[in-house]
């Protein structure tokens, strides 16, 4: 990482003594306010480096996010402390800026703020908006997505090879229905690979086909993949096609993340895939790749593909009886979709026929799994330090867990997260198995 007085050297603008920035952008005048104040302390980022940073990729980060409506992440004061998300656009906003009137699965609307110029970028960096999520829509078509998001996540103890063996699996499966991949680091653990599709399909289509997918992918890689909703069902890298779902968003392309080395969402070439070190790719490395390589998402636009033989695929499922699988909570309930209580509340094992699939996708019977909460936190670091503390007071019951066995759920209000831990006993001698705590 450069050091402080080499990234002083980078940016653009010098900063004032009243610590206010104006930056001239798309023959706009953006004012950075507080311009100094840390965003990312570990990594030196301020509000200035953050819409500097955006200006500079305003390119690559606009052929994810620009001309879709984008819920806004806001870190007035930084990763550190509270953040929240904001669906309406502020009524205070610069003349021309775009918004689009999302509704929500809950009935409620909101105008939603529409960048399509880097000057929206500054603007949404001066906000201390950290991250880009965008809406699979478009500004002028808000019931048909254009694009298709397979987002693949680890549990934890997953390295980056074979988070990227599966992303492979998931490119020839793409490829076996006309599909292009377009992968991207997800800026933390994962992968992401889009898809720019035809803007035909409604969203719970987009999500069947993208169910049908995840559970071929699963079919092609057995213990390296898999499609269970549920956390303690999951070995692997999950393939999440809720992420598809309507009202979901995702961290876009050149999007920062909120971790201390500034991480960034980064488009990669599959060549790159396997060899690239996600951890390189940050604030300050970004803009100089981009530079000098241009986009590997480039041309990701020229040519929309079509989803009729996924779905094909997926009415084959439906027809061999695998229907639908669990949606979030806050969904309603579909005809044909699985039971959303999750294995741990349900029945035992002679409580579900031999051969159901109720939504996880191995066609398997589902067995009750003892799982206990023993804490709630504001922060992600906060919940990883309390199941650090529960495995420190129960040696001998953490002796016997893997790193999947810990599960550190976000749980998503209106506006901001939580976080709950929960420990899957299953491996544990029923003797050595601590009671359940109550949560803080």
């Amino acid at each position: 990482m450069p050091r402080r007085d080499d990234r002083k050297a980078d940016s653009p603008q010098a900063r004032p003594a009243n610590d206010d920035v104006t930056l001239a952008v798309d023959g706009r005048e953006v004012v950075v306010t507080h311009a100094s104040k840390l965003l990312i302390p570990a990594a030196r980022v301020t509000k200035l480096d953050l819409a500097n940073y955006y200006v500079a990729v305003a390119e690559g980060a606009l052929r994810g996010a620009g001309g879709r409506p984008c819920m806004l992440v806001r870190y007035p004061d930084g990763i550190d402390h509270d953040f929240f998300f904001q669906k309406r656009a502020p009524t205070k906003r610069p003349d021309g800026l775009e918004v689009a009137s999302i509704r929500f699965p809950s009935g409620r609307t909101a105008d939603e703020v529409v960048p399509r110029r880097a000057a929206d970028l500054a603007w949404m960096a001066n906000l201390a908006c950290l991250e880009l999520h965008p809406h699979p829509v478009r500004a002028d078509d808000l019931d048909h997505p254009d694009e298709l998001r397979v987002d693949l996540d680890p549990v934890p103890g997953v390295e980056w090879p074979q988070i990227a063996q599966v992303a492979r699996v998931v490119r020839e499966a793409l490829a076996d229905v006309g599909l292009t991949g377009w992968p991207k680091t997800s800026g933390s653990r994962g992968i992401h690979v889009l898809v720019r599709i035809e803007r035909r399909w409604t969203f719970d289509e987009v999500r069947r086909a993208a169910l049908a997918l995840a559970r071929d992918v699963e079919r092609r890689a057995p213990g390296l993949a898999t499609s269970a909703w549920w956390k303690e069902e999951r070995r692997g890298v999950f393939v999440d096609y809720n992420q598809n779902a309507k009202d979901r968003t995702v961290s876009s392309a050149y999007s920062v993340r909120p971790k201390p080395d500034a991480r960034v969402s980064t488009p990669v070439t599959w060549d790159e895939l396997d060899s690239c070190d996600p951890a390189d790719f940050t604030l300050w490395t970004v803009p100089k790749r981009f530079a000098a390589s241009g986009d590997p998402h480039a041309a990701i636009d020229d040519r929309p593909d079509s989803l009729d033989v996924l779905l094909e695929l997926s009415a084959r499922h439906e027809a061999e009886g695998r229907g639908d699988a669990p949606w979030p909570p806050h969904y309603r309930k579909t005809a044909g979709e699985a039971k959303r209580a999750p294995p741990s509340k349900r029945a035992a094992t002679k409580d579900v026929a031999p051969d159901s699939d109720d939504g996880g996708g191995g066609g398997k019977p589902r067995r009750r799994a003892p799982l206990i909460e023993i804490a709630r936190a504001d922060r992600e670091d906060d919940a990883i330090a309390a199941a650090d503390a529960w495995k420190a007071t129960h040696p001998e019951a953490a002796a016997h867990l893997e790193a999947a066995d810990v599960l550190v759920d976000r749980m998503r209000g209106s506006s901001s997260l939580w976080y709950r831990v929960r420990i899957n006993l299953t491996r544990v001698p029923a003797s050595l198995r601590p009671k359940a705590t109550k949560a803080a």
